[in-house]
């Protein structure tokens, strides 16, 4: 994939200009460049904006303790093992892993998808940026045309690489999209004449809908009827966040996080938001953003996935995948 032109802002703070904050999400032009269709919806089922009223929703709603379960996957840093700019496609894993939980009803070990797969071979973005509606209408599209959808971290593991980036060891190895880079697994040392291999067979998730959504209202519509969603966001203001509500209004969207709740602080609602830059960062890698006025810029861009079809049980692949 060629590497996309990307925006530059510098962020100040109290010492002065002290760093430079590269936008990962891509601009409406990039967009459709890479045929990303901005709005375009895949949509069999009902759409909760239609059946809920305002009425419907309660004052404070999280998917990571709804009813004492916790269906909010792992929290994840995109950042390691080197730079790489993915929060579009961590945003859309998380809120997808998210849903796929719920359906489960919070029950088995949690699966989480492979965020590597979609830099391998997605067509939404790479470690220089990103489309916020991209990566669900990628994976719908593979699931449509092959009948499986994205791999699981397992036989995929986050690399933070793409195939143009040269940071860290990733100018060092291949990271085009081929059998390998779906799913793979690697028998033994190779001074034992082990050798890796990709999978034919292999656990994957599939899209069955998709859409965007924007606006406070129809936003906790979605999440309260289907769970979490990836939104973008002014990371800017947020480069330096400890705690507490964020109420910049915010410039533009660089940046894709996602949404999973919502709650109230002194009668002020906010939103419940999980960041891709690691548990260390912010609120144990959550922040929360006021709700209602577009801080941040939050209710501007969102997107939304239905799970597809998932594998629970999976072809017995062997150690070496010698069958697979």
């Amino acid at each position: 994939m060629m590497k996309t032109a990307i925006a530059v802002t510098l962020v100040a703070s109290a010492a002065g200009l002290k760093s430079k904050r590269v936008s990962e999400v891509w601009t409406a032009e990039e967009d459709a460049a890479h045929g990303v269709i901005r709005g375009a919806s895949h949509v069999v089922s009902p759409l909760p904006q239609d059946n809920l009223g305002a009425s419907d929703l309660p004052d404070e709603f999280t998917w990571c303790d709804k009813d004492g379960v916790n269906y909010c996957t792992m929290s994840r840093n995109q950042h390691l093992p080197q730079y790489c700019g993915s929060c579009w496609a961590h945003g859309a894993i998380s809120s997808l892993g998210d849903r796929i939980k719920i359906a489960r009803g919070g029950k088995g070990i949690d699966i989480n998808l492979s965020v590597q797969h979609m830099l391998n071979c997605g067509t939404a973005g790479s470690c220089y940026g990103g489309s916020v509606e991209g990566p669900f209408q990628w994976i719908h599209s593979i699931s449509k045309n092959t009948g499986s959808g994205i791999s699981y971290e397992t036989s995929n593991p986050y690399m933070a690489c793409s195939s143009d980036s040269q940071e860290g060891f990733c100018g060092k190895a291949d990271w085009k999209c081929n059998d390998m880079n779906v799913a793979r697994t690697c028998s033994t040392f190779t001074s034992s004449g082990g050798a890796c291999k990709g999978l034919s067979h292999y656990p994957n998730a599939t899209v069955a809908e998709y859409g965007a959504v924007s606006g406070a209202d129809n936003m906790a519509k979605e999440i309260y009827a289907r769970g979490p969603i990836s939104c973008g966001i002014d990371a800017s203001y947020i480069l330096e966040y400890t705690g507490g509500v964020a109420t910049d209004r915010g410039d533009g969207v660089d940046h894709v996080v996602s949404v999973v709740g919502w709650g109230q602080e002194n009668g002020s609602p906010y939103w419940i938001v999980r960041n891709s830059w690691g548990e260390f960062w912010g609120e144990m890698g959550y922040l929360r953003v006021a709700k209602g006025n577009n801080a941040l810029k939050l209710e501007s861009q969102c997107a939304w996935a239905v799970p597809g079809a998932f594998t629970e049980t999976n072809f017995p692949c062997y150690e070496g995948g010698e069958n697979c």
